[in-house]
């Protein structure tokens, strides 16, 4: 079994994923905020 060095793996494609996947997160988390509201004033 070969000895693995912690911190020794590249793993700048995870990192961009991540980033990707906490952007649209962000993204969609305050879509929601504002459709919720615009539901509140317009659809009562």
């Amino acid at each position: 079994m070969a000895e693995h060095k912690h911190g020794t793996m590249d793993i700048t494609v995870q990192e961009k994923t991540f980033e990707s996947f906490m952007t649209f997160v962000s993204r969609f988390c305050i879509f929601l905020v504002i459709f919720a509201i615009f539901m509140a004033v317009f659809a009562s």
